[in-house]
Formats: C-alpha cells, sequence, structure tokens
C-alpha cells in the first residue's frame, strides 16, 4: 500500500510546475497605423509574394535568391540542427539504457589477506570475473524538469523557423530594391544620353555662332563644360548597373553576371490601394516579433530548468544480467543470472551558490525577453507607419516633381527655339539643359523611392515568407 501511495505522490508531484510563468504583455495596440489612409483590414502580408510582385524578371530573381541564396541555406541547417535538439528532448520522460560486457582478472600478493584465501579455498593464485549487464537508469520528472526542457527546445526549434521565415522576408525585400534600383539607373543613363545628345546640338550652334564672331570664346568654353558634366554621368552610371547586378547576382545565389530587364522604371505600376492591415496581425504575421514572443516562452522554460535543479531529484537504477568467475560457466544460466535495483533520493546542499546563482540570471533573462518583445512591437508598428507615409508624401512629390520637369522640358525647347532665332542667349540655353537634366534625374530616384517604399511595407507587415 505504502509502494502505490508513493507512487500516486510522485505523478501528482510532477504534474506541478516549481515555477510560475511569465505572460508575453499585452500590448495595446491602436485600431489603425497612425498614418493609414486605406481601411482595409486585409494586410497585404497575407499575398503571396509571387502575386505581389508580377514582373517575370523580378519574380526569377526572387525564385533563385530563395533556392540558392547561401545565407537562407544557413538557416535551413539552423532548423535541421533545432529539430535534432527536439527529438532529442522528447526522450526526455525515457530511461537510459546500456549494455556493458567485462572480463577481469585480480592477481593478488601470496602475502595479503586476499591471496591467502584464494589459495586456501580454490587453490588458485588468481581470481577471474566475467559480467554481461543491462543498466537501467530512469529520473522521475518531479518538478517538471524535463519537461521545461522540452518546452525550451520546442522554443528554439520554432524560433529557428521564424529565423528563416524572417531572413526570406529580407532577402526577398533586398532582391526587390536591387531589381528597381537597376531600373532607376537605366533610365538615369538613357537620361544622361539624352541630356548629352542635346548638349552636343546646343555647342554645335554655339561654335558656329563663335565662328562667325557672334559669341566669344566664353559661350564656346561654358558650353563644354556643361557638355563635360553630362558625358562624366554615363560612366557613373554605367558602373553603378554593374554594381549592381552583381549585387543581385550574389543575392540570387549565382557568379556575378548581367540581369536581363524586359521593363522600364516608368511601366512598372505603383499601387495607391495598399492595405497594411490591423498592427494587432503584427504578432502573428511578423517572423521577427513572432520570435520575440517564442523568446519569452523559451524564457519561461529556463527559469523552470533552473528552479527545479533546486528541488530533490529521484533517480532509479536497475542492473542485470549474467556474472561467473569462471569463462566456461559465464552464460550457464539461471546460475548465472543476477539482477539489482535501487532508488536514490538526491538533495542539492551546498554548491556555493550557484544553483541559486543560475535560477536568478534565468528570470533576469526572462525579464529582458519581456522587454525585448515589447521593443520589437514598437520598432514593427513604427516600421509600418513610416512605410505607410513614404507611399503617401512620395506620390505628391513625384506629381510635383512631373509638372516641374515637363515645365522645364517645354522651357527647354522655348530657349533652344529662341536662342537659334538671335532671341535668347547661351546661358539661358545651357541652364534651362542643366535643369531639365537634374529634374528627371529626380523624377526618376522618385519613382524609385515609391517602388521602395511599397517593399518595405510588405516586408514590415510581414510578407515575403509565403
Amino acid at each position: 500500500m505504502k509502494n502505490y501511495l508513493t507512487i500516486a505522490v510522485l505523478l501528482i508531484l510532477s504534474a506541478c510546475k516549481v515555477s510560475k510563468d511569465v505572460q508575453v504583455p499585452n500590448q495595446q495596440l491602436p485600431n489603425a497605423y497612425r498614418t493609414a489612409t486605406v481601411t482595409d483590414t486585409t494586410s497585404i502580408a497575407r499575398l503571396p509574394w509571387k502575386n505581389f510582385f508580377t514582373e517575370a524578371t523580378l519574380q526569377n530573381l526572387i525564385d533563385s535568391a530563395i533556392t540558392r541564396n547561401n545565407d537562407l541555406q544557413i538557416a535551413v541547417k539552423n532548423i535541421e540542427q533545432a529539430q535534432f535538439t527536439l527529438k532529442q528532448a522528447k526522450l526526455g520522460y525515457l530511461p537510459a539504457v546500456g549494455l556493458g560486457v567485462t572480463a577481469a582478472i585480480n592477481r593478488p600478493s601470496n602475502n595479503s589477506l586476499n591471496g591467502l584465501s584464494l589459495s586456501q579455498f580454490l587453490g588458485s593464485k588468481h581470481i577471474e570475473d566475467y559480467n554481461a549487464s543491462a543498466n537501467l537508469s530512469w529520473e522521475a520528472d518531479i518538478w517538471g524538469k524535463i519537461r521545461s526542457r522540452k518546452a525550451a527546445a520546442l522554443a528554439t526549434y520554432l524560433q529557428t523557423e521564424e529565423a528563416r521565415k524572417a531572413i526570406q522576408t529580407q532577402l526577398v525585400a533586398n532582391v526587390s530594391s536591387g531589381y528597381y534600383n537597376l531600373l532607376m539607373l537605366d533610365a538615369q543613363l538613357e537620361i544622361a544620353r539624352k541630356n548629352l545628345r542635346l548638349n552636343d546640338s546646343t555647342l554645335r550652334i554655339i561654335r558656329l555662332q563663335f565662328d562667325a564672331g557672334q559669341v566669344t570664346s566664353l559661350a564656346v568654353q561654358q558650353a563644354e563644360a556643361q557638355q563635360l558634366a553630362a558625358a562624366r554621368l554615363i560612366p557613373q552610371f554605367e558602373q553603378d548597373i554593374t554594381i549592381q547586378e552583381n549585387a543581385l547576382s550574389i543575392l540570387a545565389g549565382k557568379l556575378p553576371s548581367a540581369v536581363i530587364r524586359n521593363q522600364t522604371l516608368e511601366s512598372v505600376p505603383v499601387s495607391q490601394s495598399l492595405s497594411a492591415g490591423l498592427p494587432s496581425t503584427l504578432l502573428s504575421l511578423r517572423p521577427d516579433v513572432r520570435s520575440a514572443e517564442l523568446a519569452v516562452e523559451r524564457a519561461n522554460a529556463d527559469v523552470g530548468v533552473a528552479k527545479a535543479s533546486m528541488y530533490p531529484s529521484l533517480v532509479i537504477t536497475a542492473q542485470g544480467g549474467v556474472n561467473s568467475f569462471r569463462a566456461s560457466n559465464w552464460f550457464n544460466i539461471p546460475a548465472s543470472l543476477f539482477g539489482t535495483a535501487a532508488a536514490g533520493l538526491t538533495q542539492p546542499l551546498f554548491q556555493r551558490g550557484q544553483l541559486k546563482t543560475q535560477y536568478q540570471v534565468a528570470k533576469v533573462e526572462r525579464e529582458k525577453t519581456v522587454i525585448q518583445f515589447r521593443q520589437q512591437v514598437l520598432l514593427a508598428v513604427g516600421e509600418v507607419s513610416d512605410a505607410l507615409v513614404r507611399l503617401d508624401k512620395l506620390n505628391q512629390q513625384r506629381q510635383t516633381a512631373a509638372n516641374r520637369a515637363q515645365t522645364l522640358r517645354q522651357a527647354t525647347g522655348n530657349a533652344s527655339m529662341l536662342f537659334k532665332n538671335g532671341m535668347a542667349n547661351y546661358l539661358e540655353v545651357i541652364t534651362a539643359q542643366s535643369n531639365v537634366l537634374q529634374s528627371e534625374l529626380e523624377l526618376a530616384s522618385i519613382k524609385k523611392a515609391q517602388l521602395d517604399a511599397t517593399v518595405e511595407l510588405y516586408r514590415s507587415v510581414g510578407g515575403g515568407w509565403r
């Protein structure tokens, strides 16, 4: 009856947990983002990346990056490692079993008690011992230590999965942004070439006027300087294009090579109705926020392990097999059979405060993970709000820049026509050409910034890992 009572007490204790878990902070998130203009509650984060980025060349680049990018492959290997650790933790409730086979010969001194006893009783100066046994050891999970280790391993595994998702979302964003940067550089290179042709035409006219004595050499020099300024941009953009192509190739897990483009910057649409959803969805959609939440769960488990280590541990051991003093009788069954069983209750008493220190450190680490979770949520909400306001304000900037560029194109055409008819001087023509060059380059930069803002919004709400 006592044995049954003991077992029942142990089962009850094993269902208890010596440490109390802290809950993930309940963030008081707003019903909408500060700068949200779209009221749709469905987040674009739920869209697979192939549905968000529809251009074929960009899709091929992203697909290659997801398949071959080295950072992402390392993240996958980390998941495999965590899987093995989790499998090991799940076996914590099972006993440890080992097999052993030993053979020993002991030759005591003739003048020793053992030596005299051997000679007297066995008629031999040595003694042999042959043993084959199975050993079993099992620790009862009285305080939930094994269960906490399993919970920590599970949280670690889930964190590695969220880490892979986070790397993929950033990878998709980097490839997309790099591709749009490439299209911008293409557009700016074409703008520089067109402006150079315009400067060449103006320079030829000014040289003819100089030969006719209508202008001074200063006019020729200033026109040449303007032409050289436009010509300098061409190798600069060509250099930047090659560097960007190399960067995209490396992201895609390939050696540096050219990237084929089937569209221009102007042909890429900028959506004006992107929905970020509700701030509360970030807790489940953003991998980094989910990872911070799992860190709290893992810290809870670590505290449980540290606290349980301060309590008594019950270990049950058993051994059985065959044993003999002669090899010929080693496996003579049942005469050679033996078996032992024992149970030990161990309570740590004095370990220089190590266990208590470990427990206190684990609690502090848990408090840090709670703070880090709160901070990660704040950062996530802030990133979404930033992306939304960029989209809104960049759209206004682009409209203004487009109107300015159109006005300057007209001004350049008028200045050239008036100059040919002697109604405008060369400085007015040069100034107009310089202004239109800068305005068109700026317009391309703003369009690229708009596309970057859409990519950042998609990433910041947790899109890209589906």
